[in-house]
């Protein structure tokens, strides 16, 4: 059979390895491992060529190679005969292909030198089932849990995400509906969003579900890691084993090592769960404007599926969206009949010590860290104001003329900061709260006693 189309789908994932074998003019033959195996139709496909000299050789010697695939689930292999046509080294399949490298390489300290050197594109000759490759009592079915989010009815998933996100009061109310939206209707048990910061070097997490603590406030380099690729690039990336596929760049690094090549950066740990085994990255951009990333975990090395991918880039373009209207957006004008502030509480009460360390921008609370940069600066801002003017009512506007802030004038990402610093002081410091009262508006409240200290 000269047809793709009997190997699932899952088995051009990458969660198992596929092995190459081909022969030089003399008939010498070389086998080795594939990092990717790309379907371009029933008839095509593509591999990742990356540092494997003799295959290339031998390709170059003799365009009639061999290769097989496995079914991650039931474990049944395929040998494919394919005909070499052509390299690309750009253009839209070689970035496709080459992100998930990147990544990968970035991950483990191998950006430069662990990457797609060429998408070698291969025609079909003939598909076959290799027979006895397994007993038959290990052949398990084709009926095998995922195990990641079931299709609980994507077109009412999606109905309910748009009504959330038109609904939604402001940027807190919006991210928070949206991830626990697809936790409830799509069984997204792990998922956070990241949002730039004011430099455009970084993202934060502003929101996230199944992280606890851990979740809100993580940084990530733009350019660094699996999350950090997907914003430099604008690219989806869904990797089906995480940990395969770092397990095998790891091994790349320790032969580069070995070998005495160039000094090689740190790896870099992964924010989310430490024994994710499927990952999905979505971009969220207005035009080409990067606004955030939607990342999405799961601990099945099948947890993820294309559909998956399909039904979040459709949320991702709409919560995009959303976003960056409620970014713009100016303040409602509190209305005149709302409830006067409570008076700040009495010097009885518990005392809460707030230092902020003018060198870098930092605010501890007795003596534990709490925030820095912009949201450091805000929240001081705020304790001052509360302390010597009494004030417990703040608009988003007033914030945004505040020169000592350092905030741009265009896309100041305000909002996701302020956001960032009511999550945290959730965590660190509930005796202190910063609730919204409309759009633009905010109130500070404390039950407890405050002291502020500065230092250098």
């Amino acid at each position: 059979m000269s047809d793709l189309s009997i190997l699932p789908p899952r088995c051009f994932w990458g969660v198992a390895p596929a092995v190459i074998a081909t022969s030089s003019r003399d008939g010498v033959p070389n086998v080795t491992y594939l990092s990717q195996v790309h379907y371009l139709g029933p008839r095509r496909v593509a591999l990742s060529c990356q540092f494997f000299n003799k295959t290339r050789q031998n390709v170059a010697e003799n365009p009639y190679v061999s290769i097989h695939m496995y079914d991650p689930v039931t474990l049944e292999a395929y040998e494919i005969d394919l005909r070499f046509l052509h390299a690309e080294t750009s253009g839209p399949l070689f970035d496709e292909m080459a992100v998930r490298i990147q990544a990968i390489a970035s991950h483990t300290g191998m950006k430069g030198i662990f990457k797609l050197l060429s998408a070698d594109v291969y025609d079909v000759s003939s598909v076959e089932k290799v027979e006895g490759f397994l007993e038959p009592h290990l052949v398990t079915g084709p009926a095998f849990p995922a195990g990641g989010p079931e299709r609980r009815g994507e077109i009412r998933a999606l109905q309910v995400v748009s009504d959330r996100l038109n609904r939604a009061r402001d940027l807190d109310q919006l991210l928070t509906s949206l991830l626990e939206t697809l936790r409830v209707e799509m069984g997204f048990e792990h998922s956070m969003l990241l949002m730039p910061d004011e430099s455009g070097a970084k993202l934060f997490a502003v929101a996230s579900r199944g992280y606890g603590e851990s979740g809100v406030g993580a940084e990530v380099e733009i350019g660094d890691g699996l999350i950090g690729t997907v914003a430099q690039q604008r690219k989806v990336l869904r990797l089906s084993d995480v940990e395969g596929a770092i397990r095998y760049g790891r091994t790349i690094r320790d032969e580069a090592t070995k070998r005495g090549g160039p000094e090689l950066a740190a790896e870099i740990p992964l924010p989310g769960l430490p024994d994710a085994r499927s990952h999905l990255g979505i971009p969220l951009l207005v035009q080409d404007r990067l606004v955030g990333v939607l990342a999405v975990e799961s601990k099945h090395p099948l947890g993820l599926d294309e559909w998956h991918e399909a039904f979040l880039n459709i949320v991702g373009n709409q919560a995009a969206i959303a976003i960056d209207r409620m970014l713009d957006d100016d303040e409602i004008p509190i209305h005149a009949t709302t409830p006067p502030a409570p008076a700040p509480p009495a010097l009885a009460q518990k005392k809460r010590t707030f230092r902020f360390y003018k060198g870098d921008d930092s605010v501890f609370v007795d003596g534990e860290y709490l925030i820095r940069n912009v949201a450091a600066r805000i929240l001081w801002r705020l304790l001052t104001s509360y302390l010597s003017d009494k004030r417990t009512d703040f608009t988003n506007r007033e914030l945004r003329l505040d020169p000592w802030l350092g905030l741009p004038p265009i896309k100041d990402n305000l909002e996701s900061r302020l956001i960032l610093l009511r999550k945290r002081l959730e965590q660190k410091c509930p005796d202190v709260r910063i609730p919204s009262r409309s759009r633009g508006c905010f109130r500070f409240e404390a039950d407890c006693a405050i002291e502020l200290v500065e230092a250098s």
